[in-house]
């Protein structure tokens, strides 16, 4: 992953949405976590190009569906240009192809629409930690190199959970799933662990971005459906 683009410590961050009020509601998302900075935003895959030249950002947060190019063609066209910024796909985009051709092009994330504040946040606390192992690793010999790989591509380990997250409560949350006879809700693990709803869902959702859960939904009479969630075998 890319090095900070200054001294402070940001992360830069560039917002390419086509729909301009979602693109604003992301870049408000942003702004609220540490160190993220949002440097821009722009609607299309060419304005996006452009903005990476001049803004030099860390991490693009970067729509599929675009009004003049697909979204996942706007990554070896930056490649090319010799820009090696880290992109996490937010797309409603579902096809099984969006999301392989996404991974042949190294994104870091992939997180679908429609989505809320702790969904964005939990993803992009984990890419600052797994970017943060990734800028201070030595390599001295292949047991390193095994460490940088693992931290990429593996579940981010207790000690370096979210702030504001326990290793306590964490592994509580995991102990409700594993003995689950099926899935849970947020509701139900809450009721199972004694922590509130909000808290429950917060711990669910980092499971599931280090793919320790899968998420199913379940489809109501009305409304939103609900967020079911199942330890891996």
């Amino acid at each position: 992953m890319t090095a900070a683009s200054d001294k402070t410590g940001a992360i830069d961050v560039l917002v390419v949405d086509d729909d301009f009020m979602v693109a604003r509601v992301h870049r408000a998302f942003v702004e609220r976590v540490e160190p993220f900075r949002v440097v821009g935003t722009v609607h299309t895959g060419e304005q996006a190009i452009e903005a990476v030249d001049e803004l030099r950002p860390d991490l693009i947060l970067l729509d599929l569906y675009l009004p003049d190019l697909f979204g996942l063609d706007v990554i070896p066209r930056l490649r090319t240009a010799g820009h090696d910024c880290d992109v996490m796909v937010i797309s409603a985009a579902t096809e099984a192809d969006a999301v392989r051709g996404a991974v042949r092009r190294g994104v870091v994330d992939y997180l679908l629409k429609p989505f809320d504040f702790d969904d964005l946040r939990l993803r992009l606390e984990r890419y600052a930690a797994q970017r943060g192992r990734l800028l201070t690793t030595v390599v001295r010999g292949q047991a390193d190199v095994d460490r940088v790989l693992a931290g990429a591509f593996a579940p981010t380990p207790a000690s370096t959970l979210p702030k504001g997250m326990s290793v306590e409560t964490a592994g509580l949350v995991e102990r409700a799933l594993r003995a689950a006879d099926g899935t849970l809700s947020a509701s139900e693990c809450a009721a199972l662990t004694g922590v509130s709803r909000v808290s429950a869902r917060r711990y669910l959702e980092y499971f599931h971005g280090t793919g320790s859960v899968e998420v199913s939904l379940r489809y109501g009479a009305a409304g939103r459906p609900e967020r079911r969630y199942g330890w891996r075998a």
